[in-house]
């Protein structure tokens, strides 16, 4: 099975597996660093200015991180889309149906059950939060238990966690965009037609497209949209056909895969999970909002990704990945409710960094986040890989 399997999925999760090592770490210096310094707040909120006179840019160093270089992020993340409707999980209607229903099942019933637990307008806005699933720590759960964990399980969940991807994509662009500037939306959707144009022209060098990017990242940050957007919109402009030789899109990703792994992403996590530990932080894990985002990470995504795995095979639309059991199928739901990195993402947007609410949010991210892995850990440890079937002659 696992010689079977292309290299570049399982250079995926290699990566990804090792990038969760290395937030984790992020996570834990972060923390420490907010509990036991004053300065963590301070030093995230320096204003940094990139460019000069009239091209100048000022904004905070956490902002810089959050929306400029979250966009390269979510450029890889445009490349990984592209690249599973061309050749992975998502290439045909009936082979995505299976971890298509499991997300979105993982994503309806998060949020409803946030939504059943709050009901303040303001603190409703973070309705989206525990829809997320943080592959590269939900992987490296899954890998710490070595060959107890069949290899179709780590597609199933990369799939799951991919169309996740694409809901949190959708829900920033609809429900987390500020004031509209039609004008600057008006650019940005020329960028857009550019360099989809340059796709259809067959232009195939990557620099191109980020030429046309940078200046699409700076208009859709100025149309009131998220900027992290633009780089979802060039991952999927960048060609992924072979002609012979690899696709840009793949180089592309390859590329900017270790970066990403082991730069952006911890420094996001470096510069936005450090929250103070303390008995009023613990006290307030009781308030609605944390009781909603713990619950809908925990107890939201373990019953979602399950009841909409279960529909999908129970109506015949799709069976189980061979050689998993519905013991698989728990505890992978269990470590789907690993938000962490987009959970942060999407708290950041609905409430904004500065706001008490985000710090509310971050503890209960961190809750509900270790609790999900603790529980598909030790169901996944339980799980035996379910018997091939014995075919005749």
């Amino acid at each position: 099975m696992r010689r079977r399997v292309p290299s570049p999925l399982e250079a995926f999760f290699r990566l990804e597996t090792s990038s969760g090592i290395v937030l984790l770490a992020a996570t834990l210096v972060a923390l420490a660093w907010a509990n036991l310094s004053p300065g963590y707040e301070r030093v995230w909120q320096q204003p940094l200015t990139v460019g000069a006179g009239p091209f100048a840019l000022t904004k905070p160093l956490i902002l810089w991180i959050n929306d400029f270089l979250m966009a390269i992020f979510f450029l890889v993340v445009g490349l990984e889309l592209k690249r599973e409707m061309v050749s992975g999980e998502l290439r045909s209607i009936r082979q995505a149906m299976v971890p298509a229903g499991a997300a979105l099942g993982g994503m309806v019933v998060p949020a409803l059950v946030f939504l059943a637990l709050v009901s303040d307008p303001l603190e409703a806005r973070g309705w989206a939060v525990p829809m997320a699933t943080d592959i590269a720590f939900a992987l490296g759960c899954l890998r710490a238990l070595g060959r107890r964990v069949p290899l179709p399980l780590l597609v199933f969940l990369t799939g799951v966690a991919v169309v996740d991807d694409i809901g949190a994509i959708l829900v920033i662009a609809v429900f987390y965009t500020a004031e509209l500037s039609f004008s600057a939306l008006a650019i940005a959707g020329a960028l857009a037609v550019a360099l989809f144009a340059l796709n259809r022209a067959g232009v195939r060098r990557p620099v191109l497209y980020a030429l046309i990017g940078l200046p699409l990242w700076l208009a859709v940050l100025k149309s009131g949209v998220h900027a992290t957007l633009a780089g979802v919109i060039v991952g999927l402009a960048v060609p992924a056909d072979g002609r012979g030789d690899t696709p840009p899109a793949v180089r592309l990703e390859h590329a900017l895969h270790p970066w990403v792994a082991f730069g952006i992403v911890p420094l996001f996590a470096l510069a936005n999970a450090g929250v103070t530990v303390d008995a009023t932080a613990v006290r307030a894990l009781a308030e609605r909002l944390p009781l909603g985002i713990a619950f809908g990470l925990f107890v939201g995504k373990q019953f979602g990704v399950l009841a909409g795995t279960w529909v999908v095979v129970r109506t015949g639309a799709a069976e189980l990945p061979r050689g998993l059991g519905w013991a698989h199928i728990y505890g992978a739901a269990l470590l789907a409710g690993i938000g962490f990195t987009m959970a942060l993402f999407v708290a950041s947007l609905a409430f904004g960094i500065e706001s008490p609410l985000y710090a509310q949010a971050k503890v209960a991210i961190l809750a509900g986040s270790v609790l999900s892995a603790l529980a598909g850990v030790t169901v996944l440890a339980g799980a035996s890989p379910r018997p091939e079937p014995v075919r005749n002659g």
